[in-house]
């Protein structure tokens, strides 16, 4: 963008700027008032549109080209964050300019010309069966609170929870006897996940010897599963440095998390056979355009797919 055009804009930048934090508050207004999205929703639009409103220092949304919107991708860029993370921000920028134009303030929305999500993917990383079965023994007897973060990683890999999911999830939520658990994921939608003897087991064990003595100290009974040494819910940040702690021990790279485990679980179950609406049904995905990204990751199954039931394989 040329100087000229700046020097235009820089009389009206406080004016500009103090309209601007208007619209995005009264966006988040909306947001929960009329969208009924999850709280953790609502934050991170608000999180990444208050980093496009520092990118814009001061300038007018209405006058803003197309040319600037790339550029503020651009930007993104530089920030070295993740391509999921610059899909996510520009999404939020795609729903934000959607609402300015039903509120009159844009009357075409550039935004929607900055591609899909489709353009910023990456493949997931993926541990092997092997690199799992490693993590999963990792907490071994005689660390403080073992049999908990062993119970937490095989029920990660076991239901393809996220974090968060898991650092919600309560005691009545958890059918030992029946193998499953009732997950809540985003926009507070629930779904039955099956559990396997493994990850059964592990939760046994951590309920029959050492829960108990976690929450001890608790003001109230907890009703959450995995608690702290303090008998509180065991935080998502909490379970993100397990994790860490865990995966480096085995030689996990230091840019996986916990949603590895995620990525993991749908693709052995695609290689593994699975239909793909099953596991879409399994992770939670409102559309089974996220799930296809498996496939990706695991070609063989295709291969075999179409070995088995192409009548010219």
């Amino acid at each position: 963008m040329g100087g000229p055009r700046r020097k235009l804009l820089k009389p009206a930048a406080a004016a500009s700027g103090a309209m601007a934090g208007r619209w995005l508050e009264s966006f988040v207004d909306y947001l929960r008032s009329e969208c009924n999205l999850a709280e953790n929703t609502v934050l991170a639009y608000h999180r990444d549109l208050r980093r496009f409103y520092s990118w814009l220092a001061g300038r007018r949304v209405p006058q803003l080209t197309i040319q600037d919107l790339a550029d503020y991708a651009g930007w993104l860029h530089t920030h070295k964050l993740a391509p999921a993370s610059i899909a996510r921000h520009l999404a939020s920028l795609r729903i934000f300019f959607r609402y300015l134009q039903l509120e009159g303030v844009l009357q075409d929305n550039l935004a929607e010309l900055l591609g899909s999500q489709k353009l910023w993917e990456r493949v997931p990383h993926v541990l092997s069966p092997g690199m799992v079965q490693e993590l999963l023994e990792c907490p071994q007897p005689g660390e403080p609170h073992w049999r908990r973060d062993r119970a937490l990683l095989e029920l990660l890999y076991a239901t393809g929870c996220r974090a968060s999911e898991i650092s919600f999830l309560k005691m009545a939520d958890v059918h030992l006897d029946e193998s499953y658990c009732l997950c809540k994921g985003k926009g507070d939608k629930e779904r039955l996940v099956p559990l396997g003897r493994r990850a059964i087991l592990a939760v046994r064990d951590y309920l029959a010897k050492e829960r108990d003595t976690l929450v001890l100290h608790a003001t109230v009974t907890p009703k959450w599963l995995f608690v702290s040494r303090r008998g509180l819910r065991l935080r998502r940040e909490r379970i993100w440095e397990l994790f860490k702690r865990y995966a480096g021990r085995v030689g996990i790279a230091a840019d996986m998390s916990p949603h590895t485990l995620r990525h993991s679980f749908a693709t052995h179950l695609l290689a593994g056979g699975a239909d793909l609406r099953q596991v879409q049904e399994m992770l939670g995905h409102a559309s089974i355009a996220t799930t296809q990204i498996y496939t990706h990751v695991d070609p063989t199954r295709l291969k075999a797919v179409h070995k088995q039931f192409h009548p010219r394989a």
